[in-house]
């Protein structure tokens, strides 16, 4: 199965851990910040980790935006490598509301809001 890296505002952990679990139990290998990043480890370098093995990065959008700073580093990242030919994809998903940066208007999302289970089907097939 994939390997995924779930990227989400601070303010949105529970429903992203949610979104996290549903593709886990679906058979992904799924990097979720409150999963990998323990006491005392260096939270850049589990992010590059994280980033730099994972097929799929799921950008989280969120009633209260998706410009936090850690986050934007890890869709642009994703972004930067997809346009640069290498082998990641960036899967937005409307988590709990929100808007698309410009830059991304025109890539289709899921909106989990709208109907959860469907959203995670869809989520599941496109990293097939």
């Amino acid at each position: 199965m994939a390997r995924v890296f779930v990227s989400h505002r601070g303010a949105d952990a529970p429903a992203a851990e949610h979104l996290a679990s549903d593709l886990r139990g679906r058979g992904h290998d799924v990097w979720l910040d409150v999963w990998r990043i323990g006491i005392g480890d260096s939270i850049v370098e589990r992010i590059d980790e994280g980033l730099s093995g994972s097929s799929y990065v799921v950008l989280c959008y969120s009633d209260v935006g998706v410009s936090a700073p850690w986050m934007s580093r890890e869709w642009m990242s994703a972004l930067a490598q997809q346009l640069n030919g290498l082998a990641v994809r960036l899967l937005p998903a409307r988590l709990t509301g929100g808007h698309p940066p410009a830059i991304l208007a025109d890539i289709k999302y899921v909106d989990l809001v709208k109907d959860w289970s469907s959203g995670i089907d869809a989520l599941d097939a496109a990293m097939r």
